[in-house]
C-alpha cells in the first residue's frame, strides 16, 4: 500500500503536475537506443546493496519541475537524437511519480519523441488506481528498461529489501502486451552471478516474448563515497567488480548475442 499511496502523491498546479527530480544527462549513451535525454527521477522504496544512487532514495529530495518546462529543456537537444535518441526517465524508481510521466510522455509523443522508460518495476501493481494508470503510461512509452536485480525472490528480499514476484508479474504483463523490453541485470560477484541463478533467469527471460536485448551491468563502486556522505553503512565493503571472465560467463549464460536489440517502430 505505501508504494501506491506515494506514487498518488504528486503536486498539482496550474502548470499541471509537478515532478521531483534528481539530475539530468544530456547526452547519455547506455539508457536506451541513440544519444538519450535521460531524467534522474527522485525517490525510490528499494535498497539495493550496490545502488550507487542513495541520494535518489529520499521521495522529498530534488527539483521540483512540470512536464512542460522540463519537456522544453530536453527539447534543445532534439537535433541531436537524429533517428533512435530520445528521451529516457530514470530513476530513483520512475513508477512512483506515474501521473507525471503520462503528462511527460504525452506531450514527448506529440512532439514526435521516442519515448523510454527505465526501471526496476518496484511499484508495478495490478490493483487500481495504479494498473489503469500503469496501462495508460503504456500507450505512450516505446521502450521498457526492466532491471531485473535478482531472480530468486528469497535473495531478491535480501538483496533490495522487496520481492520481486511483482516485478516478474510486470515482466509478464510487458510480454503479454508485446512492449518491447530490454532486460537488465547487475552482475554482483558472491551474488547474482552465480551460475545456477543466472540460468534461472536466463529461461525467464526465454519464456518471455518481447525481449529485445539483455544487458550485464557489471557491479562497480564508484558510487561508494556517497553512502559515505550520506552517513549509511555500505553493505557490500570489500567486494570488488567482476573480473573480465565472469562477465564473460554471464553473458554467455544469459545468451546475450542472441538478442538482436531495440527494433525502431
Amino acid at each position: 500500500m505505501l508504494l501506491r499511496e506515494h506514487a498518488m502523491q504528486q503536486c498539482n498546479t496550474d502548470a499541471g503536475i509537478m515532478g521531483r527530480i534528481h539530475s539530468i544527462e544530456s547526452f547519455g549513451s547506455v539508457d536506451g537506443p541513440g544519444v538519450r535525454y535521460v531524467i534522474f527521477m527522485q525517490g525510490c522504496h528499494m535498497r539495493c546493496q550496490f545502488c550507487h544512487n542513495p541520494d535518489t532514495w529520499n521521495m522529498d529530495g530534488g527539483e521540483e519541475i512540470s512536464a512542460d518546462a522540463l519537456l522544453a529543456k530536453a527539447l534543445k537537444y532534439k537535433s541531436y537524437w537524429k533517428n533512435n535518441g530520445g528521451i529516457t526517465v530514470s530513476g530513483g524508481e520512475p513508477l512512483l511519480q506515474i501521473d507525471f510521466l503520462i503528462e511527460l510522455f504525452t506531450k514527448a509523443k506529440a512532439k514526435g519523441v521516442h519515448t523510454t522508460l527505465d526501471t526496476s518495476g518496484n511499484a508495478f501493481t495490478r490493483e487500481e488506481p495504479f494498473f489503469g494508470k500503469f496501462v495508460e503510461l503504456m500507450k505512450v512509452t516505446d521502450l521498457v528498461l526492466l532491471d531485473i536485480k535478482q531472480i530468486d525472490e528469497e535473495k531478491h528480499k535480501k538483496l533490495t529489501g522487496w520481492s520481486n514476484s511483482n516485478i516478474l508479474d510486470m515482466a509478464q504483463y510487458l510480454s503479454d502486451t508485446g512492449k518491447p523490453v530490454w532486460i537488465r541485470h547487475v552482475l554482483v560477484p558472491g551474488g547474482s552471478d552465480d551460475d545456477e541463478l543466472l540460468m534461472r533467469l536466463d529461461s525467464f527471460i526465454k519464456s518471455l516474448k518481447n525481449v529485445e536485448r539483455v544487458e550485464v551491468l557489471p557491479y562497480h563502486t564508484l558510487g561508494t563515497f556517497k553512502w559515505d556522505e550520506l552517513k549509511i553503512d555500505y553493505p557490500l565493503k570489500g567486494v570488488n567488480p567482476p573480473t573480465k571472465e565472469r562477465i564473460d560467463n554471464a553473458n554467455k549464460l544469459l545468451h546475450t548475442a542472441d538478442y538482436t536489440g531495440y527494433i525502431r517502430r
